[in-house]
């Protein structure tokens, strides 16, 4: 604004906050209608995930249980802070259309049902497909869905373990390529459908991690029953660490314990490697489960490359913690905390509309590289000490001449920069010498 920092302290800046969150519910309609205009966007598809953003802070805090700011299960790896969740709904090109703040203690499959609540007040009902991870949806909420009038479709991530009811069935039916390395099979059951997709990639990553656990287990376990003397606790102990660190792989070995609270010698350990649930999960490997309910017509391989659409959301998360620096966040009244977010989320809006327009102009750039490309113009003023007037200077606003990239690159965004300013005189401050040391204040564009 062009006055001195004197004059708006940073406080009064944050003051502004204040003002934002009242425009949060006609920000989202007029995203909208923006996506649409400026890149034909649809709407037919929308992926939703939740991620969680931690705080430099220690409870408790006054509100106590109502503040948003609690201990849960942490994204950042940062379980000793308290967090806030954010829910996001994109569509399957990265354009943002609402989010909500949620308590950090707020389990995933809580969220869904009031978020699909306000999609439906902010856009009305449509027949909309949601993708989802699995981990949100209830078989309530599903219910729900399919009951709703217009139904409400979905398609979500389903747990390997509910394969097994329909392995038989998937065994009578051929796989198809989608791509190379990925096949998918499709059956139906009721209202719904399930897509079982398989990836020669993941086929090898799985195997050779669960073949590097169970070799360490199987090791551990052979040290365990080495040893001569150790009591019942003790043996309980350590196959808990065991058990901990193989992960998955625990349940292919079954363990008999001995029976008795005494010492127990060496080798009175005994363990086997469960041969039909190895088979199991070998036959199972790089193979996860996709369940739907969409309308009919619908062919197995668009249904698995909207649900890989979900690294879309993925890497929203990506450009909001990384290049946008949402975290950690400082503030400690709830509805900076908010309104801290709300900013972020219109910076995230801004990235996205600079990445759709880069996607035209050259292949490989990115946000990020051509924001640091723009870091390199400076904006100077340069002040030069006036002879005959001691209690004047002259002021000479410049910017740094591009170098050829970036005037390649002005030029492909179809922009260019304005005639250098020209030069002004101002009056010297008191308090402020006139001097050539003191000549010259830059910043970034």
């Amino acid at each position: 604004m062009g006055l001195d920092r004197e004059v708006v302290p940073k406080n009064a800046l944050y003051a502004c906050h204040d003002q934002l969150l009242e425009h949060k519910s006609e920000l989202f309609t007029h995203l909208q209608q923006r996506w649409k205009d400026l890149f034909n966007a649809e709407f037919e598809v929308l992926l939703y995930d939740l991620t969680s953003t931690y705080f430099e802070s220690d409870p408790p805090f006054p509100d106590g249980e109502e503040d948003k700011r609690q201990h849960g299960y942490s994204r950042d790896k940062r379980s000793d802070c308290v967090q806030v969740i954010i829910a996001l709904v994109v569509t399957t090109e990265g354009f943002p259309l609402a989010y909500e703040v949620l308590s950090g203690n707020t389990q995933d499959k809580q969220t869904l049902k009031g978020f699909l609540m306000k999609i439906e007040t902010l856009y009305g009902k449509a027949k909309r497909i949601w993708v989802m991870d699995r981990g949100i949806p209830t078989e309530e909420v599903l219910t729900e869905m399919r009951e709703a009038d217009p139904p409400v479709h979905y398609l979500v991530g389903t747990p390997k373990g509910r394969l097994t009811r329909y392995e038989q069935r998937f065994l009578d039916k051929e796989w198809q390529e989608v791509r190379q390395g990925v096949e998918v099979k499709q059956i139906d059951d009721s209202q719904e459908s399930y897509v079982l997709a398989r990836s020669a990639q993941r086929v090898g990553k799985e195997r050779s991690m669960r073949r590097r656990r169970l070799k360490q287990l199987w090791r551990r376990l052979k040290e365990i029953r080495a040893i001569k003397k150790q009591s019942r606790d003790e043996l309980m102990m350590r196959l808990g660490a065991a058990k901990k660190q193989a992960g998955l792989a625990w349940r292919l070995v079954k363990i008999n314990l001995p029976d008795t609270d005494q010492n127990i010698p060496a080798d009175s350990l005994v363990f086997e490697l469960q041969k039909q649930k190895l088979r199991q999960v070998f036959r199972r490997e790089g193979q996860y489960l996709l369940r739907a309910f969409v309308p009919e017509g619908m062919p197995p391989q668009e249904l698995w490359k909207q649900y890989i659409g979900l690294t879309q959301i993925e890497e929203s998360f990506k450009t909001l913690k990384g290049d946008l620096s949402i975290r950690p966040i400082f503030h400690q009244l709830p509805q900076r905390i908010e309104a801290h977010i709300f900013i972020s989320f219109l910076a995230y809006c801004l990235h996205v509309t600079l990445r759709t327009k880069l996607k035209t102009l050259g292949p490989g750039l990115t946000p990020r590289a051509v924001l640091e490309k723009f870091a390199t113009m400076q904006m100077i003023d340069v002040h030069l000490p006036i002879k005959d007037q001691p209690d004047k200077r002259l002021v000479m606003p410049r910017y740094t001449q591009p170098d050829k990239d970036m005037k390649l690159l002005l030029a492909r965004m179809g922009m260019d920069l304005p005639c250098q300013p020209p030069p002004r005189i101002e009056s010297v401050k008191p308090s402020e010498p006139n001097t050539p040391d003191k000549s010259v204040v830059g910043q970034t564009f």
